[in-house]
Parts: structure tokens; C-alpha cells; sequence
């Protein structure tokens, strides 16, 4: 398997107070893990270290031959920030633009795409989160599960070779969360490599490759879902599958 991430004795502290003690892991081409744990357990301060949203304190974030972790600000860390898509819980789409020209916005922008060339792959890329009937509209008349789908095919137009998602249903009404998960369930079809921070534990089962279970600033457990999620090994997420499932 190609590695495409690779994380060492990563730490993150916010003054004294550690919120990531020391975790390695490593992503493959093609994975999708899935992360899970109580609240406040680091897992959104975890994904924000990966593309260096959030600086490390110590540790390596090794992304494509590179730690991102050493690099300052500049050209560098952005054009390895771009291989890797951000989705949010907030959609954070601009609302003086419609759904169109929000896609079209950082492919011209950053990578130079002409208007005629970011205009087709944007109705492509809606057509493929099936929103195709949307492009004149503007965020605030969508629903919104309608905008996390516009979020996703925003970040797919710059072309990630990763797609890293934190907790990308929790602000959507219950009924609109199964949309955004198919969504995500037909990209990681397409071979897209994912890290996903979720809640939600049916998607976690059947969609990911790997469960990833944080708690207290480690990661305490991983292993395929069926393994983290019927056999949990340590007591911590024991007590926490005990409460959710």
C-alpha cells in the first residue's frame, strides 16, 4: 500500500493544557478511516494538524516525502495544503455568490483555471454531489444538507489527493445527514482517500477501512471497524461504545 500520510509522536498543547499527548499513525492511498471519540477528545485539533491549520508542538506530519510540520508559512505549505481538501462542520460558503461561482472561486483563483474550464468542471462536479439544479442558486436558499454537498464539491475542484472531513453532519437536521453521507459514500467508492471525524457510527461501520477511536489526547485504539466496534480492546472504548450503540 502507498503511504500517503504519515504522523510521529505528534503533540499539540494550547499553553499547559495538552490536547494531543503523542500519536502516530499512518494513511494509505485509497483509505478511509474513520474517527470517533467523545468530545473534547482532540479529534478536531487532530485533523487541523494534518494539512497545519493548527501548528504541532512537536512531531512529524510526513505528506507526500514532506513534514509539513517544519515548513513556515508560505508557497510551499500551500500547495501541499491544496492536495488535501477541507470540509467543516460549517459550510462556510460565500454568500454573495451563487453555488456556481463558490466552486469556480480557488480553481481560478489559485491554480489559474480559466473561466470556461472551472465553469465546466463545476457543474460537473455538482452534477456528481447531485446538485446540478442548483448552480444559480445561493447558499442561503439551500438547505442545509444542499450546502455541505457544495462544500464537498468545492474542495473536490481543486483536485485533492485527500479529503479530510470534521464531523461534516453535525450541523444538519436529521433528515438531511443521510444525503451528505452518500455523498461521501460515493467518493470514497471512487478511491478517494478520506479521514473523516464523525459521530456517525453506521457510516463509520460500513464505509470506513479503518476506525480510529481517540480519547484524552491519544489514540487509543484502531483496528477495522468490526474489530473496534465488536471487540473493543481497551477499557475506554469500551465505556464509550457502551453508551452510543
Amino acid at each position: 500500500m502507498t503511504e500517503i500520510i504519515k504522523v510521529e509522536h505528534l503533540k499539540k498543547n494550547y499553553g499547559k493544557h495538552e490536547v494531543l499527548k503523542d500519536i502516530s499513525a499512518t494513511v494509505n492511498k485509497g483509505q478511509v478511516i474513520c474517527i470517533i471519540g467523545p468530545s473534547g477528545a482532540g479529534k478536531s485539533t487532530f485533523l487541523r494538524c494534518l494539512n497545519v491549520l493548527e501548528r504541532p508542538t512537536a512531531g512529524k506530519i510526513i505528506f507526500n516525502g514532506t513534514d509539513l510540520a517544519k515548513l513556515k508559512d508560505g508557497k510551499q505549505l500551500d500547495n501541499l495544503r491544496q492536495k488535501m481538501g477541507m470540509v467543516f462542520q460549517d459550510f462556510n460558503l460565500f454568500p454573495n455568490m451563487n453555488v456556481l461561482k463558490n466552486i469556480m472561486l480557488a480553481p481560478m483563483k489559485v491554480k489559474g483555471s480559466s473561466e470556461s474550464e472551472a465553469n465546466q468542471e463545476a457543474l460537473q462536479l455538482l452534477k456528481q454531489v447531485g446538485l446540478e439544479e442548483q448552480a444559480q442558486q445561493y447558499p442561503n436558499s439551500l438547505s442545509g444538507g444542499q450546502q455541505q454537498r457544495v462544500a464537498i464539491a468545492r474542495a473536490l475542484a481543486m483536485k485533492p489527493e485527500m479529503m479530510l472531513f470534521d464531523e461534516p453532519t453535525s450541523a444538519l437536521d436529521p433528515e438531511m445527514v443521510g444525503e451528505v453521507l452518500k455523498t461521501m459514500q460515493d467518493l470514497a467508492e471512487s478511491g478517494m482517500t478520506m479521514v473523516v471525524v464523525t459521530h456517525e457510527m453506521a457510516f463509520a461501520k460500513e464505509v470506513a477501512d479503518e476506525v480510529w477511536f481517540m480519547a484524552d489526547g491519544y489514540l487509543q485504539e484502531k483496528g477495522k471497524p468490526k474489530e473496534v466496534f465488536d471487540h473493543p480492546k481497551s477499557q475506554r472504548a469500551k465505556d464509550f461504545l457502551a453508551k452510543i450503540l
